[in-house]
């Protein structure tokens, strides 16, 4: 018989495997139904991301017995595929019970007889992704909750591949972690006998080293950056995370000499003090950078959310006023620097080259492509799905990754980590700053120059959040309403196709001829229009929102500014149309 979410609190009251400070929260909300029910009307749900949620005891909330009983599921597919013998890396960033939560999972995974592999310290996202395939892990785990506000952490999962997990495995791994239902019944072990049975090894500079050299191997103009290194000033905010060292180290060992880190944002901290929430697509994220900046006359403005896997931008142009890149911004200015760069130093591109980017990417990417005569791949939302590109190119022996990236701010130059990884970006972006500064250009000359040679792209966002039982119930209305109902024009751009990633459908709107996406099942929607525009719409895999993403392409910086605003406008109106 299924229980209650009131049942199950008591449950959790009166069972004593769970610890006198956990049922001291759960006494206090005890005339409180609604937080009761909020905390166990359902399990905190691992999806394809693995799991994200608010910390808190319950079983839709993020806490130690959760993150045991998700590791338990995790152990008993390693076994089921007989991947015991090769062990887990685990890493973890600097949010609220992230060391606790790692160390939770290592000692689940070990008293399973799976060695796991534990960073000494936090650690950037990219590092996981690169230490998996470096230990030769059958998997990683990844305790983060990467840009959220400061109440909540994350569990993520890698495959050997060093990618996030993609079918067959997610979906594996979702039945295995679902199929545990008692708390008893998972193992844990004291770690001092994990270690003594070699099951529990701390890890630290025997991954950093070779991952910083990994790194290094990506530059292009050694050259470039010893003309420009002492004159070159740059800004960097780890806001509060794990970028700090790794991204300093490697500007240092670059030997760029004017690196400032914003003091009030460089030491790890799970409150993240000076911002709301630490996302550097967010305006506030800068406000401490850009000050510090404008004092130093800085070049360049960086900063890497919480588990350095995403790199925000901010630059100078010759007047002095600094200019926002997005992540569509920034990743096309390095996909066209790294294959630019290649070309021109090899003497041409590989005839397989590829340049990968997800669904809700610029459409400048396409053009960039199409400029260098490379591939274009398009894939899902979701960083794993490049990663999946190159282990296919590997398993072929066809295909040569040249870059990929994705809108919300990550990319990966070279295929060392198999996830996004702000530290190269960091570095990478840096000695692109001092290339240019060589020819007497800054990036954003460098940005208006492929505007004029490819199109003045123009891409936004609009999300709303809703939160709760509702609120999930609200963002499947939301896009079962479009479904149903294809809109034959959006904010004056006539629908040329729609293409539903649920059904596998892209239909020809003039036509009426219908062909499959060729990519995985996705609640995802997405409308090509006309003048080059588009707009997707769908709801966020980590958090509580439905996101509407849209691109224009103008005639200039003002004209694409002026198109892109009008049609943010129209999108908020049809979204509230359908509240």
């Amino acid at each position: 018989m299924i229980m209650g979410y009131q049942e199950v609190y008591e449950e959790w009251l009166s069972n004593p495997y769970f610890d006198a400070d956990t049922k001291a929260e759960l006494i206090a909300i005890e005339n409180d139904d609604n937080e009761i029910r909020e905390r166990f009307y359902t399990d905190l749900e691992f999806g394809t991301a693995g799991l994200r949620g608010v910390i808190g005891a319950g079983t839709n909330r993020m806490n130690i017995y959760v993150v045991r009983k998700t590791t338990q599921g995790l152990a008993n597919y390693i076994a089921k595929v007989n991947g015991q013998k090769k062990g887990v890396a685990i890493a973890y960033d600097s949010r609220r019970m992230s060391p606790e939560f790692a160390n939770e999972a290592a000692l689940c995974l070990c008293a399973n007889g799976i060695k796991a592999y534990i960073f000494e310290s936090l650690r950037p996202t990219p590092e996981l992704s690169y230490a998996v395939r470096k230990l030769g892990c059958i998997a990683g785990i990844n305790i983060t909750a990467s840009h959220n506000p400061p109440e909540y952490n994350g569990y993520k999962v890698y495959w050997e591949d060093g990618a996030q997990i993609t079918p067959p495995h997610d979906t594996g791994i979702m039945a295995e972690v679902k199929a545990v239902t008692d708390y008893n019944t998972v193992k844990t072990m004291d770690k001092a006998a994990a270690q003594a049975a070699g099951l529990y090894q701390v890890i630290g500079a025997d991954v950093d080293d070779p991952y910083i050299e990994e790194l290094k191997k990506q530059v292009k103009h050694w050259d470039s950056i010893r003309e420009a290194q002492k004159d070159l000033k740059i800004v960097y905010t780890p806001l509060h995370g794990t970028g700090n060292i790794p991204a300093r180290r490697v500007l240092r060992e670059l030997g760029f000499e004017n690196v400032y880190v914003v003091p009030e944002q460089e030491l790890p901290d799970g409150e993240f003090p000076t911002v709301s929430y630490p996302n550097p697509e967010a305006e506030e994220a800068f406000a401490l950078g850009l000050k510090m900046a404008k004092e130093l006359d800085a070049d360049l403005v960086l900063a890497t959310d919480p588990d350095a896997d995403r790199l925000g931008v901010r630059v100078k142009d010759k007047n002095g006023e600094y200019h926002t890149l997005t992540g569509n911004m920034s990743g096309c200015l390095l996909a066209d620097y790294e294959i630019g760069q290649k070309k021109a130093l090899e003497g041409g591109l590989p005839e397989d080259g590829a340049l990968i980017k997800t669904i809700v990417t610029t459409n400048m990417a396409d053009a960039i492509a199409d400029y260098y005569g490379v591939k274009l791949i398009e894939v899902l939302t979701g960083f794993k799905f490049i990663g999946q590109q190159i282990l296919g190119f590997e398993q072929k022996g066809k295909g040569t990754y040249l870059f990929g990236f994705e809108e919300s701010y990550g990319c990966l130059i070279g295929t060392h980590a198999r996830d996004k990884d702000a530290i190269v970006a960091t570095m990478a972006l840096c000695e692109a700053a001092a290339y240019y500064k060589t020819k007497n250009m800054t990036l954003w000359d460098a940005m208006i120059e492929m505007y004029e040679r490819y199109g003045y792209y123009k891409d936004d966002i609009q999300s709303i959040t809703l939160k709760g039982i509702e609120g999930l119930e609200k963002i499947q209305e939301i896009l079962n309403t479009l479904r149903s109902n294809t809109p034959a024009e959006i904010a004056g751009y006539k629908v040329l196709s729609a293409r539903d990633y649920k059904m596998d459908t892209i239909r020809d709107m003039a036509t009426g001829e219908v062909k499959p996406t060729g990519l995985p099942n996705s609640n995802v929607l997405y409308y090509d229009l006309t003048d080059g525009a588009w707009l997707c719409v769908r709801p966020s895999g980590t958090e509580p929102k439905v996101k509407f993403y849209y691109g224009v392409k103008g005639t200039s910086l003002e004209d694409a500014d002026e198109k892109s605003a009008a049609m943010g406008q129209k999108v908020l109106d049809m979204i509230h149309a359908m509240l």
